[in-house]
């Protein structure tokens, strides 16, 4: 049986599990790359960067 991979949260690496109040967009910069933000990172305005361009937001 195969379990599905969970995604991680751009900031922290952690894998966001089913139900939590994580967010998912496409990069504000390039709109190429899908970030992750998982709730605690959100909470606390954690920085993330996109993969592709180097964009940083909180």
């Amino acid at each position: 049986m195969s379990q599905a991979k969970l995604p991680k949260c751009s900031s922290c690496n952690r894998p966001i599990s089913v139900g939590e109040k994580a967010v998912k967009f496409y990069c504000p910069n390039c709109g190429l790359v899908q970030i992750w933000r998982c709730e605690k990172c959100r909470a606390f305005a954690r920085v993330y960067k996109c993969i592709n361009c180097g964009f940083e937001g909180p």
